[in-house]
C-alpha cells in the first residue's frame, strides 16, 4: 500500500517567525556571549554561550550591570560607561581587552556594542556580543615575544652586520653590527640602495645587482670582496646574500650578513708571505749551487796545472755557461726589484713582434735541442707594436724558457704570432703536464710554481711568468694562461698589446732594427773609452766614442746608436743630465747602460730614475757585458 503524499513545509515570512524563535536561535549558540542591556547597562537576556563563557548562570546575572565582567583597573576609568556612550553617539562600539569571569578569572575577548532602537528611534537598550580571543592571543603573544628576542639577538650582534634589503635591493633593516662595521647610523642609511657599500669600479660594472639575481635564482649567494665604509675606507668582507619569502611563496626581499675580514686576510697574506719568502729562499739557494758546483770543479781542475786542451776547452766551456746561468738569476732578480719599485724604464719605439720573436728562439734553442724538443713558429701575420723591444724578447724568451722546462723530451712547443682586432698576439703552447686547476689562478704571482719533485728537475725562482706578467702590463697589455690540467694537453699563454702600424720606410726600417748593432761610449777617461771601442768591435759590434757630455749628446744625435755605454763622471754635462735630456730631446732613444765607478744603491736609483737600463760599476767583467748586450740588441738578420 503506498504511503500518502505529505507536502513539504512551506517557509514561514519574516512576520510569522516569532520572539520565540529568535529566543532560540541566540540561546543555541555556545561560541559566543550574546546578551541585551538596558539603556543603563543592566543585563536584560543571557545565553547558554554566556554560561560557558563567563560562568555565571542566568538567575545570578539577570539584572545586574554588566560592568561585573570587567578587572577594576578598567573599571576605575569608568570603561563600561564609556563602551555604551561611544555605542549609544555612534551606533556601535568594538573593542579588545581584558575581561572577568565569575571565577575571578580573566580571558581576552573581543566585544561588539550595538545600540538597539524601537519602532519610534527611541533607545531600547544594546546588544552585546563577547568572544573569548585568549588562544589567539597567546599565539600572537608567543609569535611577538619570539619576534622581539629575534629583533634583539640581530639587533645586539656587534661583529656582523645583518639587514634587510626589500626586493630592489633597498635597505629596510640595520642593526649594531651593521653601524660598527659601515659607520651608518640607521637614520642616515634605511632607504638607500646597498651598492653604496662597493667600491665604484665594482658598483660600475653591475655586480650588486649580479649579486640579488644570483641570490634569487639560487636562494643564496656567498662572495667575499673589497666593500666601502661611510668615511671612504675600505674592508675585506665575507657576504651572504638569502632571498626571503613569505608564506605564501612572494618574494620579500634579501637577508644580507656582511662580517670583516679585513685582519683575518692580513694575517692569513703575511703568514702566505712569510711561506713563499722561506720557499724562495731555499729555491734560491738551490739555484744558486747549482751553477757552483761545476764552476768549483772547474777552477780544481785548473788548479792541478792541466794543460790538456780538452780540458781547458770544457773548462772554459762550463764556467762561461754557468756565469751565464748566475747572470740570468741575478738580471730576473734585478728586474723583479725595479718594477715593484717602479724603477724601471721602458723605451717606447715601433717593434717588430717577428723580430723579437727571433732573437727569443735563438736564446732558447739551445735548451731546446738539448731534450730534443719541436720548437715550431708560425707568423699568420706581421704585428707591430709600441714598447721596449729588449722587454719584449724577455717576454718571448721566458715564457718559451717556461714552456721548455715542462715539456718532456720530444715533446713540442708552438709560438704564434698574429692580430686580433687591435690587438697583436703572441702564443705559446706546449704538450706538457699542463698547469693545474688550483695553481692556474696563480702562476703569475711572484715566487709562485707549480708542484715539482724533490730533485726540482725543473728548477727556477718562480720569476719568469711574474716578469711576464709585469711587463706586459706596463706596456698596456695582457697576458692570461689556459689549461685543462690534463698531462698531455699542456698549457697556451696568450700575450695580446695593443696593436701599431708599421713605422714609415717598410722594409728599411725593418732591416736597419733588425741588423742594428751601434754602440757608443761616452768616457773622458780615453783609454777606458778606446779599449772598450777595440772590445766592442771585436764582438763584431760597430762602435764609437766621445769624450765628454756634451759631444755624447751630439754624438747620439747624430749618429743614432742602439745603444749608449755612458758615464756618469762626464766634464761638461753629468751623464744623468745626458740621460734626462735624451729623454726630452731624441725621438730614437737609444738603450742607456751606466758604467760608472759609483755603485751605492742610492746611484743605481738615481741611474734608473734618469731613464738608464742597466747600471754596471767600473772595471766590468766582460762577460757580464756581453750578456747584457746579447739582451739588448739582436744577434743577427732574421
Amino acid at each position: 500500500m503506498k504511503e500518502p503524499y505529505v507536502p513539504p513545509p512551506r517557509a514561514r515570512s519574516a512576520s510569522q517567525i516569532s520572539d520565540a524563535d529568535f529566543r532560540l536561535m541566540v540561546d543555541g549558540v555556545t561560541e559566543y556571549a550574546i546578551y541585551l542591556l538596558d539603556p543603563n547597562g543592566f543585563v536584560q537576556t543571557w545565553n547558554e554561550g554566556g554560561r560557558l563563557l563567563q560562568g555565571y548562570e542566568r538567575e545570578e546575572v539577570l539584572g545586574r550591570h554588566f560592568s561585573i565582567f570587567y578587572p577594576p583597573e578598567l573599571l576605575d576609568q569608568h570603561w563600561p560607561e564609556h563602551e555604551l556612550s561611544q555605542a549609544l553617539a555612534e551606533g556601535r562600539f568594538e573593542d579588545e581587552g581584558w575581561r572577568m569571569r565569575k571565577d575571578g578569572t580573566r580571558f581576552w575577548a573581543s566585544i561588539v556594542i550595538t545600540r538597539v532602537l524601537d519602532e519610534q528611534g527611541g533607545l531600547r537598550g544594546f546588544s552585546k556580543i563577547t568572544r573569548d580571543l585568549s588562544d589567539r592571543r597567546r599565539q600572537d603573544e608567543l609569535l611577538r615575544t619570539s619576534e622581539e628576542r629575534f629583533r634583539l639577538l640581530v639587533e645586539g650582534v656587534k661583529d656582523y652586520a645583518i639587514f634587510m634589503l626589500d626586493p630592489s635591493g633597498h635597505i629596510v633593516s640595520w642593526n649594531l653590527g651593521a653601524q660598527k662595521n659601515k659607520g651608518y647610523e640607521a637614520s642616515e642609511i634605511i632607504g638607500k640602495h646597498f651598492s653604496v657599500f662597493y667600491p665604484p669600479e665594482v658598483a660600475a660594472r653591475g655586480w650588486p645587482e649580479q649579486e640579488l639575481k644570483l641570490a634569487l635564482r639560487d636562494g643564496r649567494m656567498e662572495d667575499e670582496g673589497w666593500r666601502v665604509r661611510k668615511d671612504g675606507s675600505r674592508f675585506w668582507a665575507s657576504v651572504v646574500i638569502t632571498a626571503l619569502y613569505d608564506a605564501s611563496g612572494r618574494h620579500r626581499g634579501f637577508a644580507k650578513v656582511t662580517r670583516d675580514l679585513t685582519e683575518r686576510r692580513r694575517v692569513a697574506s703575511l703568514e702566505d708571505e712569510g711561506r713563499r719568502v722561506a720557499t724562495f729562499l731555499a729555491m734560491l739557494g738551490h739555484e744558486l749551487r747549482n751553477p757552483l758546483a761545476p764552476i768549483s770543479n772547474a777552477m780544481a781542475l785548473l788548479s792541478r796545472g792541466t794543460a790538456e786542451p780538452r780540458v781547458i776547452d770544457k773548462v772554459r766551456d762550463t764556467v762561461v755557461r754557468q756565469l751565464r746561468q748566475l747572470t740570468r738569476l741575478v738580471d730576473d732578480l734585478l728586474d723583479v726589484s725595479r718594477i715593484t719599485s717602479g724603477k724601471i724604464h721602458l723605451e717606447a719605439k715601433p717593434v717588430r713582434l717577428v723580430d723579437a720573436a727571433n732573437q727569443a728562439v735563438e736564446s732558447v734553442q739551445p735548451m731546446c735541442s738539448a731534450k730534443s724538443q719541436f720548437l715550431r713558429v708560425k707568423a699568420e701575420a706581421d704585428p707591430w707594436v709600441t714598447g721596449d723591444h729588449a722587454r719584449i724578447v724577455q717576454v718571448i724568451s721566458n715564457l718559451l724558457n717556461n714552456a721548455s722546462k715542462f715539456t718532456p723530451a720530444g715533446g713540442h712547443i708552438d709560438l704564434r704570432l698574429g692580430i686580433n682586432g687591435p690587438q697583436a698576439e703572441i702564443s705559446v703552447r706546449d704538450d706538457g703536464p699542463g698547469i693545474a686547476s688550483r695553481d692556474l689562478q696563480r702562476v703569475f704571482d711572484l715566487f709562485a710554481q707549480g708542484e715539482q719533485d724533490v730533485a726540482r728537475t725543473q728548477g727556477g725562482l718562480g720569476l719568469g711568468l711574474s716578469l711576464v706578467h709585469q711587463l706586459v702590463t706596463l706596456h698596456g697589455g695582457a697576458v692570461s694562461a689556459f689549461s685543462s690540467g690534463k698531462a698531455g694537453d699542456g698549457a697556451e699563454f696568450l700575450v695580446q698589446l695593443p696593436a701599431a702600424a708599421p713605422p714609415h720606410g717598410g722594409d728599411e726600417a725593418r732591416a736597419s732594427d733588425s741588423a742594428g748593432r751601434r754602440i757608443l761610449v761616452v768616457d773622458d777617461n780615453r783609454d777606458s773609452a778606446e779599449t772598450m771601442q777595440l772590445l766592442l768591435e771585436a764582438l763584431g759590434y760597430e762602435a764609437s766614442v766621445a769624450y765628454d757630455g756634451l759631444a755624447g749628446l751630439e754624438a747620439i744625435k747624430e749618429r743614432m746608436p742602439d745603444v749608449v755605454l755612458l758615464d756618469i763622471g762626464l766634464p761638461g754635462l753629468s751623464g744623468i743630465e745626458v740621460a734626462r735630456r735624451v729623454r726630452s730631446e731624441v725621438l730614437q732613444q737609444p738603450t742607456l747602460i751606466a758604467i760608472t765607478g759609483y755603485g751605492q744603491e742610492s746611484d743605481r736609483e738615481t741611474s734608473y730614475d734618469a731613464g738608464f737600463f742597466a747600471h754596471l760599476t767600473k772595471p766590468v767583467a766582460l762577460e757580464q757585458l756581453q750578456a747584457l748586450l746579447e739582451r739588448v740588441l739582436p744577434l743577427k738578420a732574421w
